[in-house]
């Protein structure tokens, strides 16, 4: 089956097509959706920053408009990318996903950092050129990893204050410079929780969206210690039973696929699909 988003550098002078307009990890909708006709949408006096080809969705061009700040328009709104994830469709929520990363990108790479001079876009390239200095930059990427400890039957699982309501998850940090992702993932569980651990095992990967984060899973194995919480980064951590779990987090996530790949396995159930 062919995917209904398929992403690729489409030429924003070509004519005609979809545009979503994004700004600050939210998009304009009405009640057909999120996508407009891409003509009719660039004539409304809009804050443009920039615009991207972004791919092809149903076989349609799609662009991107990436705006300084959300306007009114009458029987419009604006909604999260997370509503999207919890709410919307898997084709849609890939779409947004991938415009969401490309348009922070785009806000942010409007100037060198390193002369000051005006970025301008590499035409049938996903990247930005600065004609002072020569230097490219290419849409960021953040590694991190995130893991699910386990105890036997009992499953790790943290609060931050961040999080929706009652919702536990695994743990989870940034790769820091010079540091292998394994080596991350022990700091950042003796950090955030105090303990240590061991037979570390990769589940998987999943883009993250929020902003532009690449999130590499882990299972690993408790190997002693007593929970610590990290101050003002996590507001409580239990060991739960894999009987009797807290919330979790969206099933499109990647923590839960953690979750439910290792309870399937603890109750010998068909195991997951880690959602692409």
């Amino acid at each position: 089956m062919v995917a209904r988003w398929q992403p690729s550098v489409v030429d924003h002078q070509q004519p005609g097509g979809w545009v979503v307009a994004h700004c600050k990890q939210h998009f304009l909708a009405d009640g057909n959706g999120v996508l407009f006709p891409r003509e009719w949408l660039k004539k409304q006096e809009l804050p443009v920053v920039a615009e991207h080809g972004i791919g092809h969705f149903d076989g349609d061009a799609v662009y991107l408009l990436e705006l300084a700040e959300p306007f009114e328009m009458a029987s419009c709104s604006w909604q999260s990318l997370r509503q999207f994830m919890l709410q919307g469709d898997a084709d849609t929520f890939k779409l947004l996903s991938y415009a969401t990363q490309v348009g922070t990108w785009a806000a942010q790479h409007r100037f060198c950092g390193s002369c000051a001079g005006a970025m301008q876009h590499i035409a049938g390239e996903r990247a930005m050129h600065c004609p002072r200095c020569a230097l490219h930059h290419y849409p960021r990427l953040s590694p991190s990893m995130i893991v699910l400890v386990t105890r036997g039957d009992e499953v790790l699982l943290a609060r931050s204050p961040r999080f929706v309501a009652g919702v536990y998850s695994t743990l989870a940090g940034f790769v820091e410079a010079g540091e292998s992702v394994e080596a991350c993932v022990a700091r950042e569980v003796r950090e955030e929780v105090g303990v240590e651990v061991k037979n570390l095992q990769y589940l998987g990967s999943q883009g993250w969206p929020f902003p532009h984060s690449l999130m590499l899973g882990f299972h690993a194995e408790y190997a002693g210690g007593e929970i610590v919480m990290q101050a003002d980064e996590i507001e409580d951590a239990q060991w739960f039973s894999v009987h009797r779990l807290p919330p979790l987090p969206a099933s499109r996530s990647i923590a839960r696929y953690l979750i439910d790949v290792y309870v399937a396995q603890r109750l010998g159930m068909p195991e997951p699909v880690l959602p692409s």
